[in-house]
């Protein structure tokens, strides 16, 4: 593997990033050699000084040799800070771009397996780090590794080998002693990342659950587990910290007993006649601004071995499978067929077995059954959220494992039964079924969702913003608004999971007097457990332990009196139960 691809699989860069950072190591490289100019200049000075050799034409080439430094390290700073800086910025703007770019083409399923905290994390604190990392740290710790290998070899030439040895053998000794604990700092970083990612889902579950844990008395107890989360996050913080500082104090303790063997080799060198008494305080000034420098690039070591733990959570979403396929559709009608379909979420837990059946357009076809039989999985299948791990599934004789997500989308209307909503105007919310619909259109589907009995008493009718997930709504006006969506988008396809479970009886007779009108000539799937939700269903599956245990019409399985015949007597029987 060339040097450009390890960089950009071991720091998550792209390839011209990669690039990049090999210019900001080469510039930072150049910049530390022309800082150890004005040493040799130095040297030559007080040499001739010593030597008296010092003539008046001498003189001009000092001044002219100073100047010709000083911009020379101007010019090197101004290099080595756009190759550092200005190429990480643009490289952070990329990876940034990069990382929303791949969350969008990951499958679903990907989602539901990472926990939130985790991705929030990679999204915003990963990316931050890893950006201090290509700009402060990796470049110049590369770069003074190679300057100060090129300035030994240089003195190896020049000088007596002893003292050169004397001066150098304690810089890879200090690095080997970092490096050997690398293992050792990453588990403290993973340790790290962990509790206080458990710290964050606490906090967020305590927000999103306030109300229940008051209602319940239970908000002291929740606030004692958060208490011991919060000094978890502080124990932990003060041990990655004591683990690191260990690590890199060990280095620099062995970097400054370069100055006592500079010093003593030096010193027996200089007492046998072998090397001159400028050459042995050249060396101890060397030593002395060599091994400060030094110190600040075993911190960066010490930090780039950390950020390792960041690169390698922001590559596995990089380099995550994606969803690919066909970015138009060639399907003839809207029929949606499950061909011996098998679906496991792991591969040791088989959630669908099997599954047979056709959705056909201009028909709605009803998913009914036990609480985890798969029903709410056979949707997710239907519209790609996941890939099968057996049989297929096509749309219109076309399988839909070949057609693009997005693509694949924008032939779906999907309500779900947790509905989402956005911190915007009701207005806005019903807009995402179709970006560019003009308020006329929004009203009519609004209308045709039973939205405007409710939006009529708000403050500023379809203007007013409703809060954060649609706080200021009750469950049943926030599912109105997602059925309003799915009415706007006006798509061939229609899937509703449980839409009618959060509305009462009047409600939800109002909206299916609107499905009647918006179903027609379409595909419809609907999850429902209530009976009288389905009464009207062209055709019934019955979905059990992930199988097709009973499919027909309502009148032809209510006949069989098998699980639909059961499940619509125990509701009907639990209809007229009363408290006496």
């Amino acid at each position: 593997m060339k040097i450009t691809e390890k960089l950009q699989h071991k720091f998550a860069l792209s390839r011209q990033g990669a690039i990049d950072m090999e210019k900001a190591c080469l510039s930072v490289t150049v910049t530390n050699l022309v800082l150890m100019m004005p040493a040799g200049v130095l040297y030559m000075l007080i040499k001739d000084l010593l030597n008296d050799t010092l003539s008046s034409g001498r003189i001009p080439f000092y001044i002219i040799a100073s100047a010709a430094i000083l911009a020379l390290i101007a010019l090197t700073n101004f290099i080595q800070y756009n190759a550092t800086f200005l190429s990480t910025y643009r490289e952070s703007g990329i990876r940034r771009t990069k990382l929303a770019e791949r969350l969008r083409k990951l499958p679903l399923s990907y989602f539901g397996k990472k926990n939130i905290a985790d991705l929030t994390t990679t999204i915003m604190s990963d990316c931050a780090q890893i950006e201090t990392a290509s700009s402060h740290w990796i470049p110049e710790f590369i770069g003074a590794m190679i300057s100060t290998a090129l300035v030994g070899l240089g003195m190896f030439v020049f000088f007596d080998y002893r003292i050169v040895l004397a001066s150098f053998w304690v810089i890879p000794a200090a690095f080997l002693t970092v490096w050997g604990s690398s293992k050792y700092q990453q588990t403290a970083v993973k340790k790290n990342n962990s509790v206080k990612m458990e710290l964050s889902d606490g906090i967020q579950e305590c927000l999103e659950s306030i109300r229940d844990l008051r209602s319940n008395n239970a908000q002291d107890r929740y606030m004692e587990t958060l208490d011991r989360k919060i000094k978890n996050v502080e124990k932990q913080a003060f041990f990655t910290e004591l683990k690191l500082a260990v690590c890199v104090n060990s280095g620099a303790i062995i970097l400054k007993l370069g100055i006592a063997t500079t010093a003593l080799v030096g010193g027996i060198l200089l007492s046998r006649g072998e090397i001159d008494l400028l050459t042995f305080f050249m060396f101890l000034m060397l030593v002395s601004r060599l091994y400060d420098p030094m110190q600040i690039t075993l911190q960066n070591f010490a930090a780039i071995i950390a950020t390792t733990v960041q690169c390698e959570r922001l590559d596995e979403v990089l380099s995550h499978e994606i969803q690919t396929g066909a970015d138009t559709m060639n399907n003839d009608g809207y029929d949606i067929v499950f061909d011996h379909v098998s679906f496991s979420y792991n591969d040791d837990v088989s959630v669908l077995n099997d599954v047979s059946f056709t959705a056909k357009q201009g028909e709605v076809t009803a998913l009914i059954g036990p609480s985890g039989g798969g029903k709410t999985t056979v949707s997710r299948l239907a519209a790609r959220f996941w890939d099968v791990t057996d049989g297929r599934i096509t749309l219109g004789g076309t399988d839909i494992s070949q057609i693009d997500p997005e693509t694949l989308f924008s032939a779906y209307s999907i309500v779900f039964q947790d509905v989402t909503l956005f911190n915007q105007s009701v207005r806005d919310n019903i807009r995402i079924g179709k970006k560019n619909a003009s308020d006329e259109e929004i009203m009519r589907a609004a209308k045709l969702a039973n939205c405007d009995e409710f939006v009529s008493r708000l403050p500023q009718g379809y203007d007013t913003v409703i809060g954060e997930n649609g706080s200021e709504l009750s469950g049943g006006e926030r599912q109105r608004i997602s059925i309003a969506r799915a009415f706007l988008k006006d798509s061939p396809i229609i899937l509703l999971d449980e839409a009618s479970a959060s509305l009462d009886v009047e409600n939800e007779t109002a909206i299916q007097t609107a499905l009647s009108k918006l179903i027609e000539n379409k595909t419809v799937i609907i999850i429902a457990h209530r009976m009288r939700t389905v009464s009207g269903a062209d055709k019934i599956v019955v979905l059990s332990d992930g199988t097709v245990k009973e499919s027909g019409k309502p009148g032809d399985l209510l006949k069989q009196g098998g699980i639909f015949a059961r499940m619509v007597q125990a509701q009907t029987e639990g209809e007229k139960w009363t408290i006496s």
